[in-house]
């Protein structure tokens, strides 16, 4: 029952405290799953966010019920999915309810528009983390580079070069214990 409370005390503080969804909560996660709380590795965690991001849903979530799961199997992964939705569900029922007064004001806008640049930098800072630890050697590099572009400059799903980039790991694995 306390390893539960802990998975939902964290991740409700991860979901309450993380401004502009998966990605942005990402260096939050590694702060509290990694360094705080020991329940994953560096390399576990970044396996996790891959796990996340193929997985249908929001990647903040998919992460929550993995790292949730593995911590405390079914009641973990409910615990953990419950606690980083739930402060979201509940400040946007209360914005919902609040904005409509005061959607006109100009220091409201000028709020939300701050709010996006921190928000963005939070992303790049979390690309970049990841970049670091999980892009390693020359091939990698060019193989994060070329997925990249294709996301970028096609109209492909994200699924196709994650999909392409997995075979081509399999295949590489696959080549390397031939070779050896």
């Amino acid at each position: 029952m306390r390893n539960l409370f802990e998975l939902f005390s964290s991740f409700f503080q991860i979901g309450l405290f993380t401004f502009g969804g998966g990605y942005a909560m990402l260096p939050m996660l590694q702060r509290e799953v990694v360094e705080k709380r020991g329940w994953a590795t560096e390399e576990e965690l970044l396996n996790c966010y891959a796990i996340a991001q193929c997985t249908p849903g929001v990647i903040a979530v998919n992460t929550a019920t993995y790292i949730g799961y593995q911590r405390g199997k079914l009641l973990g992964s409910i615990a953990a999915t419950v606690a980083v939705v739930l402060p979201s569900l509940l400040i946007i029922s209360i914005i919902a309810t609040v904005l409509q007064h005061f959607a006109d004001n100009a220091y409201v806008a000028y709020a939300f528009g701050g709010i996006r640049v921190a928000v963005s930098a939070l992303v790049v800072h979390s690309v970049v983390q990841l970049w670091q630890k999980g892009v390693k050697g020359a091939f990698s590099n060019i193989l994060c580079v070329a997925a990249l572009a294709l996301m970028i400059f096609t109209n492909l799903s994200p699924v196709v070069p994650v999909l392409c980039a997995a075979l081509i790991g399999i295949g590489c694995a696959l080549f390397g214990r031939k070779k050896a």
